[in-house]
C-alpha cells in the first residue's frame, strides 16, 4: 500500500476516534484500537457513506500492521494480535451519531476477536506461502533467462545490402554463388549510376554540399568517422546498409559517407566488404570520385590484385574524368596508404611515377617582397637560451600536453582549521565514491548505446569509446570542481563537455599514431634554429626551416559538428547528474543519512527565455568552501607554453605542440572560416603565418615586484581604485529581517530593488575575483619560469594569444604583471624613451612634446624614485596615473636604470609602448588622401601632438554658437558642456561603425556625468551634437555591402596581405536536438549556409575593412622588425618594443604604413567585389546551396582621392607615440 493510502487510512481512524462519545485506552505499541457497535440495517447517508470508508480503512490498517510484524518476525508463521479495549461507539440516535460499524467490528465487539483475528493471521499466513512459491518461481525464470542470455550469441552484424537496382542485385546473387568479387566490382563500375527522378536529382546535388548537411547528416557522418578510429568498422558497415536499405533514410547517406566506410576496408584489406559499399555507391545514384577510386585501389595495393581488374578501375577513372596524379596531390592519404596505393597502380601501369613534392611556394605580394628577399641584410633574432635548456623546456609542455591538464596552486591562502581538514579527507572519500559510481554508469550508458546500435541506429558509442574510461571519468570529475555556485547553463556545460574530449581524442590519437614521436624529433631540429649556441647554414625564418625538415603534416581531423558535441556533452553532463550523489549531511558518519544529488538540473529565465541550468547542491558549495582547496586545474591549452609554439605552417597545423587550434577563431561550429583558408593558396598566408609565428615566439617572464605588491592587496581586502577586486565579504549586504505586515508597496518595491542590486553586484565581485584569482594563480605559478604566448587571429586578421586568462591583452594590471624574458641593454637613448613612457601612462602631458614630457619626467624624479622604494608607504604618486601598475613597473625599472654606474649598460626587460593616434581615422584619412583629416590625425610632422577629439569639440562648439544665436534652445542649453570628454568616445568609434542612435547614447552618458548638466535634457541635447559620419570612404562602403547582401552572399574581401575574409551575419536558425534532461535549442547565425543578415553587414563592413587594414600594418611593422632583429609584440594599434629599440620600430612603423596605403586598396576591393559577386564564375564559386543573384547594379567606384602626400608620415613624429 502507497504512502499516501496509509496517510489517508491514518487520517480516517483519526476522524472516528474523534467522534467518539468516550476516550479510548492507550494503545500497545504496534496495535491498532478499533471502536465496536451494533450493525445498522437501514440505508446509509452520504456521511455515513465516508464513514463506513474509514472503517473499510480500519480494516486495512490491521491488515497493514498484520503484515508489517509478519515481515519483521519472517520465521514467525503466525501473526498475533493483541485484543484492545476501546470506546465503543455511541448507539443510534445517542452520543449526536447514528452511525453502526461493519458486520464484522460488531462480531469482534461480541467476543469473537480471536477468531476474528485468528481467520486474519491464516490469511496472511497462507499469502505468505504462495508469495513465496511465486519468488521461487520467479528466481528460476530469471536464472533460466539468464543462462540464455548468456549463452545467446549477438545478433550478427548485416553485411550485405538490399539494392534498388535490379541489375546490381543480380550481381550481387550471383556473388553469393560463387562469382569472383572482381567481376561484381566491374560489373559495378561499368554499371552507370541509376538513373534518378529530376526531384530526386536535386536532393543528391544538395547532399553533395557539405555546408548544407542537415544536424541528422553531420551526426551520421561523425558516427562513421568515429567507428573508423574505434576499430567498430563492421558496426559502421551495419548502419550503412541499414539506412540504405530503408527509402527515407537513404535519402540521409552522402557520397562522404560511403567513401568513409570503403576507406576503412581499404585499410584492412577487406576487399568483400569494399565492393558491397562501391555497388552501395552506384545504387544510391551518386558517381565515385578520386576518394572513392583511392580506398578501391589502396584495397587492390595491399591484397596484390591482379593487373586486369586494376586497369578496369583506371579505365573507368578516365571515363568519369578524374585525373591519375590528383590520388597523390589531392585526397588526403597517410604515407602508408600512398604506397599501397601506388603498389595497386604500378602493377597495371609500370611507367607511372607520382609527381615530386613541389618546391614550397613563394609569396609574391609587393608588400612581402623584401620579407622573403635572399639577397638583402637579415639579422633574424634568436632566443637567449642554449638548446639544452630548450629541449627541457620542451620535453616538460610535451608532458603538459600529454597530461590534458596542469594543477596551479591558488594564491588565495586559506587557514587551516579541524573543520578545514575534516571537510578536505570528505571530499577526498566522496571524490573515491564518486569515480566509482561514474564508472559504473559510463560502462551502463555504453553497453545500452551499444544495443542501440546493433539496431542499425546511429548512437554515441563508438565516441564514449575514443577515451579510456577512467579519462572521461577525470573529465568529469574536474567538469564538478569548477562549477560555480550559482551554476552554469546546461548547454554551456554539455558544449564544454564535447570540445574536450574532441580535444584530448586529439592528442590521443597523435601518441597512439606514433606522431610523438616524430614530432620529438622535428622539434629538436628546429630548436637548432633558435637556440643561441648553435648555428644553421643560413637564415630562415622559422616556418621556413620547419618546412625544410620534413614532408608538411597531414590535415588533422575535421572538428566535430555542433550537434555531435552537444550530444555527447549532453550524455556526459547526464552521467553526471545521475551518478554523482552525497550525504545530506558530510559531517554525519557514513551511511548513517540519506544520499543527495550533488547537482540538480534546474530552469531560469534570462532575458525572457528558459534555459537551464545545472546547479550545485548547497551542501556541496558549502563543503567546497570549507574545505578550500588549494589548487586550480586548468587545461593545457589555457595556460602559456613552456617551450616555444609550433611555426604555424597551414591553417591547421601551429601553435600547441598536440591540442588542435584554429587559425582563425571563430564561434562553435562555423565552418565558413576554415574553408575559406583551406580554398586560399597556401603561399597566400604566409605572411599572417609568419607573423603570429613571431609574436608567439616572444619569450615572457613574470615580474615579481609588482606581483608581490598585488598579492598583498589581493589577500587583504583588495583595492578597487587599482584594479585588485575585493573579497566577497566585502559585497554589499542585502537588508534582514521580516518585513512588517503593514509595509507599504512603495518601501517593498524599494527592498527588492535593494535586493536585487546587492545580488547583481555580488556577482560582478565574485566574477571579478576569480578572474584576478586565475590570473595572479598563474603568475605565481610561472613565476621563475619563462613561457610564451602562442597567437591566432580573428577573421579580420587581428591577433589575439590564445591563452586566454594571462596576457599581455588584458587589463592594466595584468600588463603590469609581463615583461621581456630576453633583456637589451638600455644604449644612448633608451633611459630617455623609458621616462618617457612613464609619462604616457600617467596621462598628464598628452598635449604636451616628447622634449617637454622628457623634461617633466626629470622634474618629477624624486617622485619616481619614491613609488619604486616605497609603493604603498611613500608618496603613492604612481596611484594617480592612468595606468597606476604599469606606471609602477616603469618606476622601478628607471630607478634600477638611473642608480647603475652607467644608465646605458643596464639590461632592460620592460616593454615600451608606441600608440597610434586614433588610428582607425589615420587609415580613413590615408585612404581618402585628406589633408585636413591627416592634420588632425597625426600624419603630418607638427611640433606638438595633434588631438583630433580636441579639434572635433571645437567644430561642434563653433556649430553649436551659430545655432544658439538662431534661437535654438537646445544649443543655448548646451553652452558651456560641449568638451573633448563629451566627444571622445563617439568620434573614436564613429569609424568603427557606430550608428547615430548609439553615438546619440554615448554623447548623453558623457552629458549625464556633468554634476551641473540639466539631467531631463540629455536625450534632446545628445541628439542635437551627434551627426553622421563625413569620411567619403565610410559613406561609400554601407552601401556596398548593402548591395552585396541582397545577392544573398556575406561581403567578402581580401586584405593587402592576402587574407580571406567573410563578415559572419547571418540570420538566425534554429535547431533543437532533443532528448535527455533538456532538449536543447541552438541558434545558427555564424555561417553561410544561412541568409546574410543585411543590416549587420552593412554596418560591420566598414569597420571590419578598416580593422583588416590596421591588423595588415601590424603584420608588416612585425614582420619587418624580425628580419632586424627585434623583439615585437602587438595590443592591435599599440606596438611593444625594448626601449633601445624604439627608434627602429618608429621608422619600420612608418614605412609600412606609407607602403601598405601606397598600394590602390579600394580599387583593388572594387575589382574583387566585381569579380566575386557580378560575374557568373564569382556566383557559381559561392553557390554553398543559397541562391545565387546577379548584382542590380555593379559596385561604386572609389572616391577621388585628395592631395595629401603619404611620404610625409614617415617624418611625423607622433603618428605613433
Amino acid at each position: 500500500m502507497s504512502a499516501l493510502r496509509w496517510g489517508r487510512g491514518a487520517a480516517g481512524l483519526g476522524r472516528v476516534l474523534q467522534s467518539c462519545g468516550r476516550r479510548g485506552l492507550p494503545t500497545e505499541e504496534g496495535t491498532l484500537g478499533v471502536g465496536l457497535g451494533p450493525r445498522r440495517s437501514s440505508s446509509a447517508s452520504p456521511h455515513e457513506k465516508d464513514l463506513r470508508k474509514d472503517w473499510g480503512h480500519v480494516e486495512l490498517l490491521e491488515v497493514l500492521e498484520a503484515r508489517v510484524r509478519q515481515l519483521q518476525a519472517e520465521s514467525v508463521s503466525e501473526v498475533t494480535v493483541n485484543k484492545v479495549d476501546v470506546a465503543r461507539l455511541p448507539e443510534r440516535g445517542g452520543g449526536g451519531g447514528n452511525f453502526q460499524p461493519p458486520r464484522k467490528a460488531q462480531m469482534g465487539a461480541k467476543g469473537a476477536a480471536p477468531q476474528h483475528f485468528g481467520r486474519w493471521a491464516a490469511k496472511l499466513d497462507k499469502e505468505k506461502q504462495t508469495m513465496q512459491k511465486r519468488k521461487q518461481r520467479l528466481e528460476v525464470k530469471l536464472q533460466v533467462r539468464a543462462q540464455r542470455l548468456a549463452q545467446k550469441l549477438p545478433k550478427p552484424l548485416q553485411m550485405e545490402p538490399r539494392l534498388v537496382s535490379g541489375q546490381l542485385a543480380d550481381s550481387l546473387r550471383c556473388g553469393a554463388q560463387g562469382t569472383p568479387l572482381e567481376e561484381q566490382l566491374a560489373q559495378a563500375l561499368q554499371e552507370a549510376p541509376r538513373k534518378l527522378s529530376l526531384k530526386e536529382e536535386q536532393a543528391l546535388a544538395d547532399r553533395e554540399v557539405e555546408a548544407q548537411l542537415t544536424g541528422q547528416q553531420q551526426t551520421l557522418l561523425a558516427f562513421f568517422e568515429c567507428c573508423l578510429l574505434t576499430d567498430h568498422l563492421h558496426l559502421a558497415h551495419h548502419v550503412l546498409v541499414a539506412h540504405h536499405g530503408n527509402p527515407r533514410k537513404q535519402q540521409l547517406l552522402t557520397l562522404a559517407m560511403y567513401n568513409t566506410i570503403m576507406l576503412g576496408w581499404a585499410r584492412q584489406g577487406s576487399f568483400k566488404e569494399l565492393v558491397y559499399v562501391f555497388i552501395m555507391v552506384k545504387d544510391a545514384g551518386f558517381t565515385p570520385d578520386l576518394l572513392s577510386y583511392a580506398a578501391a585501389l589502396q584495397c587492390m595495393g595491399r591484397l596484390d590484385q591482379d593487373a586486369r581488374t586494376i586497369q578496369r578501375c583506371l579505365k573507368q577513372m578516365a571515363r568519369d574524368r578524374l585525373q591519375l596524379q590528383d590520388l597523390f596531390t589531392v585526397v588526403p592519404l597517410s604515407e602508408e596508404e600512398r604506397a599501397a596505393l601506388l603498389r595497386a597502380i604500378v602493377k597495371a601501369r609500370p611507367t607511372f611515377r607520382p609527381r615530386l613534392r613541389p618546391p614550397p611556394q613563394v609569396n609574391t605580394s609587393t608588400l612581402l617582397r623584401e620579407v622573403y628577399a635572399k639577397d638583402g641584410p637579415v639579422s633574424y633574432p634568436k632566443l637567449h637560451l642554449p638548446l639544452k635548456t630548450l629541449q627541457g623546456f620542451f620535453q616538460q609542455q610535451l608532458h603538459m600536453e600529454l597530461t590534458a591538464s596542469v594543477c596551479v596552486e591558488s594564491v588565495e591562502k586559506a587557514v587551516l582549521t579541524k573543520e578545514t581538514m575534516h571537510a578536505r579527507k570528505t571530499l577526498t572519500n566522496l571524490r573515491v565514491q564518486w569515480e566509482a559510481a561514474l564508472h559504473r554508469a559510463l560502462q551502463e550508458t555504453k553497453a545500452s548505446l551499444a544495443r542501440q546500435a546493433h539496431e542499425g541506429r546511429p548512437t554515441l558509442y563508438p565516441f564514449l569509446c575514443l577515451l579510456s574510461e577512467h579519462e572521461f571519468v577525470r573529465l568529469l570529475t574536474q567538469t564538478l570542481q569548477a562549477l560555480p555556485a550559482q551554476g552554469k547553463s546546461f548547454i554551456s556545460v554539455a558544449q564544454e563537455l564535447g570540445r574536450r574530449t574532441f580535444s584530448r581524442h586529439m592528442v590521443q590519437k597523435q601518441q597512439l599514431n606514433n606522431q610523438v614521436q616524430a614530432l620529438e624529433r622535428r622539434y629538436t631540429q628546429y630548436l637548432r634554429l633558435l637556440a643561441s649556441d648553435t648555428q644553421v647554414a643560413e637564415p630562415h625564418l622559422p616556418r621556413q626551416y620547419w618546412e625544410a625538415l620534413g614532408l608538411p603534416e597531414a590535415p588533422q581531423e575535421k572538428p566535430w559538428p555542433v550537434p555531435v558535441l552537444l550530444q555527447l556533452g549532453r550524455q556526459l553532463a547526464e552521467l553526471l547528474v545521475q551518478a554523482v550523489q552525497m550525504p545530506r549531511s558530510p559531517a554525519a558518519p557514513p551511511g548513517s543519512c540519506g544520499l543527495i544529488p550533488v547537482l540538480y538540473h534546474v530552469y531560469s529565465f534570462r532575458s525572457f527565455r528558459q534555459i537551464g541550468i545545472l546547479k550545485p547542491h548547497p551542501a556541496f558549495v558549502q563543503l567546497l568552501a570549507t574545505a578550500a582547496e588549494p589548487m586550480l586545474t586548468f587545461e593545457t591549452v589555457d595556460v602559456p607554453m613552456l617551450c616555444p609554439p609550433r611555426p604555424w605552417t597551414s591553417p591547421h597545423s601551429g601553435a600547441f605542440l598536440l591540442s588542435p587550434t584554429k587559425l582563425m577563431r571563430a564561434v562553435e561550429g562555423t565552418t565558413q572560416h576554415q574553408q575559406l583558408l583551406e580554398r586560399c593558396p597556401p603561399a597566400e598566408l604566409h605572411g599572417a603565418l609568419d607573423t603570429l609565428t613571431q609574436l608567439g615566439n616572444c619569450a615572457w617572464r613574470v615580474n615579481g615586484h609588482v606581483l608581490d605588491l598585488v598579492l598583498e592587496l589581493f589577500r587583504d581586502k583588495g583595492c578597487s581604485r587599482l584594479g585588485v577586486p575585493p573579497p566577497p565579504s566585502e559585497a554589499p549586504q542585502p537588508p534582514e529581517g521580516r518585513l512588517p505586515r503593514d509595509t507599504p508597496p512603495a518601501r517593498k518595491a524599494e527592498l527588492r530593488r535593494e535586493m536585487a542590486r546587492c545580488l547583481k553586484v555580488a556577482r560582478e565581485m565574485h566574477s571579478l575575483r576569480m578572474d584576478a584569482l586565475y590570473r595572479l594563480s598563474l603568475a605565481q605559478h610561472l613565476r621563475h619560469r619563462i613561457f610564451w604566448l602562442p597567437h591566432n587571429m580573428d577573421f579580420r586578421g587581428r591577433t589575439y594569444p590564445c591563452p586566454p586568462h594571462f596576457n599581455h591583452l588584458g587589463s592594466d594590471l595584468a600588463r603590469a604583471l609581463l615583461e621581456f624574458a630576453e633583456g637589451r641593454p638600455l644604449g644612448p637613448h633608451g633611459l630617455d624613451w623609458l621616462k618617457i613612457h612613464l609619462v604616457n601612462l600617467t596621462g598628464l602631458k598628452k598635449h604636451a612634446s616628447l622634449r617637454a614630457r622628457l623634461a617633466f619626467a626629470n622634474e618629477v624624479m624624486e617622485d619616481i624614485l619614491d613609488s619604486a622604494d616605497q609603493p604603498m608607504a611613500g608618496r603613492k604618486w604612481w596611484m594617480e596615473a592612468d595606468e597606476p601598475w604599469q606606471a609602477l613597473a616603469c618606476c622601478v625599472e628607471i630607478a634600477r636604470a638611473v642608480r647603475t654606474p652607467d644608465p646605458a649598460t643596464y639590461v632592460s626587460h620592460l616593454p615600451v609602448h608606441q600608440d597610434g593616434s586614433c588610428n582607425g581615422l589615420q587609415h580613413y584619412a590615408a585612404l581618402g588622401r585628406d589633408s585636413v583629416g591627416a592634420a588632425s590625425v597625426n600624419l603630418m610632422p607638427s611640433d606638438l601632438p595633434q588631438d583630433v577629439y580636441s579639434g572635433v569639440a571645437a567644430q561642434v562648439e563653433a556649430f553649436r554658437r551659430q545655432d544658439a544665436e538662431q534661437g535654438l534652445r537646445v544649443a543655448q542649453a548646451l553652452e558651456g558642456f560641449v568638451s573633448r570628454k563629451v566627444v571622445k568616445q563617439t568620434v573614436m568609434t564613429v569609424v568603427y561603425g557606430v550608428t547615430r542612435y548609439g553615438g546619440r547614447l554615448q554623447i548623453e552618458r558623457r552629458l549625464r556625468e556633468l554634476s551641473d548638466f540639466p539631467q531631463v535634457g540629455g536625450p534632446v541635447a545628445s541628439g542635437n551634437l551627434i551627426s553622421p559620419p563625413t569620411t567619403g570612404s565610410a559613406r561609400g562602403s554601407a552601401p556596398l555591402a548593402r548591395l552585396i547582401s541582397h545577392t544573398g552572399s556575406a561581403v567578402e574581401w581580401v586584405t593587402p596581405l592576402g587574407i580571406p575574409v567573410i563578415q559572419p551575419y547571418h540570420q538566425e536558425a534554429k535547431f533543437t536536438i532533443r532528448g535527455g534532461i533538456q532538449s536543447i535549442t541552438c541558434s545558427k547565425a555564424k555561417d553561410s549556409s544561412q541568409k546574410p543578415n543585411i543590416k549587420k553587414q552593412k554596418n560591420g563592413f566598414p569597420p571590419n575593412f578598416i580593422h583588416s587594414l590596421d591588423s595588415s600594418h601590424m603584420m608588416l611593422t612585425a614582420l619587418h622588425c624580425y628580419r632586424k632583429g627585434l623583439t615585437f609584440v602587438s595590443v592591435h594599434d599599440c606596438f611593444w618594443t625594448h626601449a633601445a629599440d624604439i627608434a627602429i620600430m618608429n621608422q619600420v612603423c612608418r614605412e609600412q604604413f606609407v607602403r601598405l596605403h601606397s598600394q590602390p586598396i579600394l580599387q583593388d576591393l572594387s575589382a574583387f567585389l566585381v569579380k566575386r559577386f557580378c560575374s557568373r564564375a564569382g556566383r557559381l564559386r559561392r553557390g554553398a546551396g543559397l541562391p545565387a543573384r546577379p548584382c542590380s547594379r555593379p559596385p561604386p567606384s572609389a572616391p577621388s582621392a585628395g592631395n595629401f602626400d603619404l611620404e610625409q608620415v614617415k617624418r611625423s613624429t607622433y603618428f605613433f607615440s
